[in-house]
């Protein structure tokens, strides 16, 4: 039954966010309204990604922090988001991958469209076994190296097909601005191993509560969401002065030319220019926020494997949503695609169900 509501939870919070998502990347807003001289003014899109960041962050902690204080009983003391010293380095670990990892991803939107985004976000398992084999040394059953072979196998088959069309993508291309579909997969490639990092990490601190001391996926959900909202707004206060000055110039081996503008400031001008952005922004991170607790509180009850089967079959709701919702048309090549991922995530949820059985079937014959 937990189960079923985090489940429900998490497809309702991020189906909406995933459409937010898509609508805050992809739309592009006039940069001033028509007018006779110019019936089609220039449009420019939201590109801000670690102001997006860093204001996801900072609706989640707040949420995290009240559902702490509203779920203590009365009389007993809040759980500390950093109950050790030991755990500090674990979720300094995770602050950081988590935040690096959205700005590959957004800015591989420049280069593939949503549809291959999504889809291959789904390709997690890869890295998050990967990262389980060579940093923890799990072993898993062969069938999920099957599911993980056609997980890969339908992302690649969507990828390599002409992607479908859609008014969208269409006014994109006729404005030139399509990129190097390989460089924006080598970007999602990098979003993809720093999140199975991300999701590794916090496996790894839930499954070892005499190490770290028992942790809880809220607890989990502030620590990393503070200390992500730490990091991110020191980009965003600092990067622009040592831009300005010119220290990254004489730091770094390339040449990177002093600037005064910076992401905050132009962030703000952007959201002010386009209420409708920031209704999307603020919508965003309220179900991201809402969506996390649901995630953490899953992450804690059950594996980082489970939680990301969970996740990935809303990946493919939140793209065949964004197919009806947004006009896009897919090839018979890439729905091919979406079925083989379809197909390795359903396989391993009909084993999984098996497994339990069996599992539960040994429990009652060892009673009797």
């Amino acid at each position: 039954m937990q189960l079923a509501i985090c489940v429900l939870g998490i497809y309702a919070s991020f189906l909406s966010w995933g459409v937010l998502q898509e609508a805050i990347t992809t739309v592009s807003y006039p940069t001033h309204p028509p007018t006779a001289e110019v019936p089609e003014p220039p449009t420019e899109r939201f590109t801000y990604s670690i102001v997006l960041n860093t204001i996801q962050s900072t609706f989640a902690a707040i949420t995290g922090f009240l559902y702490l204080f509203f779920s203590t009983p009365s009389g007993q003391k809040i759980p500390s988001p950093f109950p050790t010293k030991k755990i500090v380095f674990p979720l300094l670990l995770v602050s950081i991958s988590s935040s690096l990892a959205s700005p590959f991803g957004y800015a591989s939107l420049a280069h593939i469209d949503y549809l291959t985004f999504i889809l291959a976000k789904s390709c997690k398992l890869l890295p998050v076994m990967f990262l389980h084999l060579t940093i923890f040394r799990k072993r898993y059953p062969l069938y999920k190296y099957g599911v993980v072979l056609l997980v890969t196998l339908g992302v690649a088959t969507f990828t390599l097909h002409h992607p479908g069309t859609s008014k969208k993508v269409a006014a994109s291309a006729a404005k030139g601005q399509s990129g190097s579909s390989t460089w924006g997969i080598f970007l999602l490639s990098i979003n993809l191993l720093l999140d199975g990092l991300t999701n590794t990490t916090q496996d790894h601190v839930f499954s070892s509560p005499q190490l770290y001391t028992r942790f809880t996926g809220p607890q989990m959900m502030v620590a990393q969401n503070v200390l992500s909202t730490v990091l991110t707004s020191s980009y965003l206060l600092i990067m622009p002065h040592l831009s300005s000055t010119g220290i990254l110039h004489n730091l770094l081996p390339f040449p990177i030319p002093p600037s005064t503008e910076t992401e905050l400031n132009s962030a703000i001008g952007f959201l002010s220019r386009h209420p409708e952005a920031l209704k999307n922004v603020l919508g965003f991170a309220a179900c991201g926020a809402i969506g996390q607790l649901f995630i953490f509180y899953t992450l804690s009850r059950f594996s980082s494997l489970l939680l990301v089967t969970v996740t990935v079959t809303r990946k493919m709701l939140t793209m065949l949503l964004s197919v009806f919702w947004f006009g896009h048309s897919l090839s018979a090549g890439q729905w091919l695609g979406v079925g083989l991922v379809f197909g390795g995530i359903g396989a391993e949820a009909i084993v999984q169900r098996q497994e339990k059985a069996a599992k539960e079937r040994a429990k009652a014959a060892k009673k009797q």
